[in-house]
């Protein structure tokens, strides 16, 4: 299965994430698929092509290359603006005075309201929360139809997104960004931090949160809908802390997941209605996507998000 999938359905060009991958992958593998369309004639040019579905920077990059110039304007949907209810592009690429810069493109094709989920990986430190983050966005990722998984990195650890893969390829330069990021967790960050997760308006948000309970944590979770509690063998007896610390901020918990270091396999205890059980060897540098609970907490995310596809 590849990486990217790229299809065109009348005057919209359809693109969504595949199976999990880095960066480098995905965009050979979109590459391919556009120059096979090509070759196929199947992206001949036109007046308009609209753009729908999420696509990163560098993916944004190589179909503004490969195609701009077959098209006097592309236009790209942008699910945050025009009528509530139907899909309005912006256009970002005009070779004609037909269309300009900036311009919405209103259509009357639906789009369903769907509820905007902002789930906090939350939890005691040394958990392993970094890297069920990235393994949850990479299995959310792989399941057709699926949101985005949109990332929030509220703390000030200075390991963001990148830092798994980074880890992956090199550890000690991986080590060393994190280190020169790192800055401390103020009462200025922590405004910052949650005016992100509040102004966030993807379905699916991803919001990952230092690991005490504390004034910072408490202005940046009160803005997130649902949370998942996860602690290591060091850290089980605060776990009745974190959850009165959610529910006194109307957070609806709804997994609460051991961290086993050790373990060989994953091991569930509940699956309903809270998602219970431990999640073994979370280390940082290894892809942990295919964990079972790392696919179970993927799929009830996106249920939550209202998916049709589940």
């Amino acid at each position: 299965m590849t990486t990217y999938h790229i299809s065109l359905e009348g005057d919209v060009l359809k693109v969504r994430f595949g199976r999990p991958a880095n960066g480098d992958q995905i965009v050979q593998d979109a590459a391919a698929r556009l120059d096979q369309m090509l070759a196929l004639g199947e992206l001949s040019g036109g007046k308009l092509l609209k753009i729908d579905g999420p696509a990163s920077v560098a993916v944004s990059y190589l179909i503004a290359h490969k195609i701009s110039h077959l098209y006097s304007a592309i236009a790209v949907f942008d699910p945050k603006i025009g009528r509530p209810g139907y899909k309005t592009f912006i256009t970002a690429v005009s070779q004609t005075p037909a269309y300009t810069i900036g311009e919405l493109i209103e259509t009357d094709e639906p789009h369903k309201t769907k509820p905007i989920i902002k789930v906090v990986l939350c939890g005691p430190p040394q958990s392993g929360k970094s890297c069920l983050r990235e393994g949850l966005k990479q299995a959310i990722s792989a399941i057709p139809g699926a949101p985005y998984p949109y990332v929030i990195t509220a703390c000030p650890d200075g390991e963001g997104a990148w830092f798994s893969d980074a880890a992956r390829r090199d550890p000690d330069l991986a080590r060393q960004l994190k280190d020169e990021y790192k800055a401390k967790f103020t009462a200025e960050f922590a405004q910052k931090a949650a005016g992100w997760v509040r102004s966030a308006n993807t379905p699916l948000n991803i919001i990952d949160v230092g690991g005490k309970i504390s004034q910072e944590n408490r202005v940046i979770m009160r803005e997130a809908t649902h949370a998942v509690i996860l602690a290591g063998n060091e850290g089980k007896e605060e776990v009745l802390l974190w959850e009165e610390f959610c529910r006194d901020l109307n957070i609806h918990i709804i997994a609460n997941l051991d961290s086993d270091l050790q373990a060989k396999k994953d091991k569930f205890v509940t699956q309903s209605p809270l998602l219970t059980g431990s999640i073994h060897c979370l280390k940082r540098g290894e892809d942990v996507s295919s964990r079972p609970i790392v696919q179970a907490l993927g799929r009830l995310l996106v249920g939550l998000c209202g998916s049709s596809q589940l």
